[in-house]
């Protein structure tokens, strides 16, 4: 064992010595000499080295690349999720303004909160009180139509039950005047749950699928005019001289976050029905801004796919790997499988016809 270690210090020694020696000679060699040696060297020796490196700068250059590419496609589809919620959010503030540019007095403008517990899912907080003018049984509203009443007030908030409430009731009537009823809630399994009932309609005056249902400005608490549903149909009930329709409300509870509160003096003023006419032609409007903004963001999605097929052609003429390929052949390999690469991908998708 020992004159194995020691023949090998002096094989070591001799490899330093005849290193040292050769790059000594290779500094005093002329410049013309040197250059053909170390020519020399890179096509026969050092060729597989360096061969070597070329592929793995190659590969890193794909490796960087497609974390590149990858981070450019995450931030387009993050802005263009975004881009959804700001038109949504921009469409509901044009609805607002909208409806407060028709109703020019008598409204107050508050923010809905939502409530947890049990039974608040009937029952919205809004952030104006008594400081503000609002008083109990002031109708809330929406640029979509009715949502419900104000029951209780405090000094600087106030509740009102929504049209999901069992005790919520409002006097109805069809768009054209010909028929008149009691709208509720309909309190039926779900989904219908979510519907409204539309009672008491005289057994003459049938009402067609699509008849839009107004508030008749009966009772003095709802003006005349504002929309609250679409009829769906007639449902089968036990009275003989009246009928009852099924009601598809405007306005959903979970998708309302700021509404109207009209005053007293503004509902004996008169009529809306010119208001809420006018907000729809603004809300079309302001649907038509959405869809612009939205064959915008497929615009922007389909450049990113194209972006994304022109490097995968880059990477093909040049030769490069793709990490992907390399990633699933990492995964395959710890399962003792096989994957196909890009370029078989390619082909078996050419071949389908």
């Amino acid at each position: 064992m020992a004159r194995a270690a020691r023949s090998g210090s002096r094989a070591d020694t001799a490899l330093v010595s005849t290193c040292a020696l050769l790059a000594l000679l290779a500094t005093v060699l002329p410049l013309p000499i040197r250059d053909a040696i170390a020519s020399s060297l890179r096509r026969t020796v050092v060729a597989p080295l360096l061969a070597l490196q070329q592929r793995a700068e190659r590969a890193r250059t794909a490796f960087g690349g497609h974390d590149v590419l990858a981070a450019r496609l995450d931030s387009l589809a993050l802005r263009n999720a975004q881009l959804g919620d700001l038109a949504d959010e921009n469409v509901r503030l044009r609805g607002l303004l909208s409806l407060g540019r028709q109703l020019q007095w008598g409204f107050l403008p508050a923010e809905a909160l939502h409530g947890r517990g049990m039974g608040d899912e009937h029952v919205l907080v809004l952030t104006r009180g008594s400081e503000a003018g609002v008083t109990p049984r002031s109708a809330v509203v929406a640029p979509a139509g009715l949502i419900g009443q104000v029951t209780t007030v405090d000094p600087r908030s106030s509740l009102a039950i929504l049209w999901t409430h069992p005790d919520f009731r409002a006097s109805a009537m069809a768009s054209d005047g010909t028929a008149f009823g009691i709208v509720r809630p309909h309190l039926g399994e779900e989904p219908e749950r979510s519907l409204l009932e539309l009672r008491g309609v005289a057994f003459r005056d049938a009402l067609t699928p699509g008849t839009l249902i107004l508030t008749s400005g009966l009772g003095g608490v709802y003006p005349r005019g504002i929309p609250i549903g679409v009829v769906m149909g007639e449902v089968t009930t036990s009275e003989v001289w009246s009928r009852t329709y099924l009601v598809r409300p405007a306005v959903y509870p979970p998708d309302v976050n700021n509404v109207m509160i009209l005053s007293p003096e503004r509902v004996s003023s008169g009529a809306m029905d010119e208001v809420w006419s006018s907000v729809a032609r603004a809300d079309s409007a302001a649907r038509g801004v959405a869809a612009s903004a939205d064959s915008l963001a497929r615009l922007a999605a389909m450049a990113a796919a194209h972006r994304a097929r022109q490097m995968d052609s880059l990477r093909a003429v040049l030769g490069l790997p793709d990490p992907a390929d390399s990633l699933r052949a990492d995964s395959v390999a710890s399962t003792g499988g096989s994957a196909p690469t890009a370029t078989q991908r390619r082909d078996s998708t050419r071949r389908v016809p």
